[in-house]
């Protein structure tokens, strides 16, 4: 089994955990089992159509080889060099540079792009970044980045639902009832932080493997490097209206400009500087 097949299995582990606590709490064994059922409609939902949820979230379009030649033409020599399908190419609106590879597998898989990026970059950083997308396609890690934003969308959805019950639901004497609506609020506010957490570790370290895979593929990490310099300092200027479970998809982290900076722990992306760091063969 590899370490991305692991991690899957990991998430799937924990999405069923976690939706049978919740729905445990709120009615027991029955509630348990629907919290499992609810905890697999949603990884499988995004499994199966996770480009088309991501692509809709984003507003992304589909680009001709006319209208975007250099796109295509970057992206057919990094295809044939690994050996892999040609992806279908998308570009969203938005002026922030950007970038985010969906698709439930290499065959299915879609790279988009935002206009902005389409500015700012010169070709050799293009490159870097779309050889950094091919990476997350050829490592499955679509298939974690879809399961993990299940998690943490469907873990907020139930334990909203565990909220709802604990506030107007009856039963029990006012006792019992007021120990149930505590372990309730607890369990409502606690499982979406540990969803998150999970979603966000998981995260930094599908960012790192296809930094590293990508510079591999075009044999130097320096232009990516560049690529993610000028995209970070974009991305803290310039808004960009996206789901919080989907940023992570991105290449850079979208929400920069109004994120608050706690701990890493709660990053959803690596630090800019240690993945430049990285790429660069700097020591840490």
């Amino acid at each position: 089994m590899n370490k991305n097949t692991f991690k899957t299995y990991v998430l799937l582990a924990a999405l069923g955990g976690l939706m049978v606590l919740i729905g445990g709490g709120l009615g027991g064994s029955g509630g348990a089992a629907i919290g499992l059922g609810i905890g697999l409609l949603f990884v499988g939902g995004s499994y199966w159509f996770s480009d088309r949820i991501a692509i809709a979230a984003a507003r992304a379009k589909p680009v001709t080889e006319q209208e975007a030649p250099e796109l295509y033409s970057i992206m057919r020599d990094l295809t044939q060099a690994s050996h892999m399908p040609m992806p279908r190419i998308y570009m969203t609106p938005d002026p922030q540079p950007n970038a985010f590879a969906t698709g439930r597998n290499p065959e299915r898989a879609v790279v988009a792009v935002t206009a902005g990026i389409m500015e700012l970059l010169d070709r050799d950083e293009l490159r870097g970044v779309l050889a950094h997308e091919l990476a997350h396609v050829g490592n499955r890690d679509i298939l974690i980045g879809s399961v993990a934003a299940a998690v943490a969308m469907g873990i907020t959805f139930v334990a909203r639902m565990a909220m709802w019950g604990a506030m107007f639901g009856g039963g029990g004497g006012d006792r019992d009832r007021g120990g149930n609506v505590f372990g309730l609020l607890a369990m409502a506010i606690l499982a979406p932080i540990a969803a998150a957490m999970l979603q966000m570790a998981l995260s930094r370290s599908r960012e790192f493997e296809a930094d590293r895979t990508g510079a591999h593929l075009i044999g130097t990490g320096e232009p990516l490097a560049r690529a993610l310099e000028k995209m970070q300092l974009a991305a803290k200027k310039i808004p960009m209206n996206v789901n919080p479970a989907q940023a992570t998809a991105y290449i850079v982290n979208p929400l920069s400009g109004r994120q608050v900076n706690f701990a890493k722990l709660f990053s959803t992306h690596p630090p800019t500087e240690e993945r430049v760091a990285r790429l660069r063969g700097t020591p840490q």
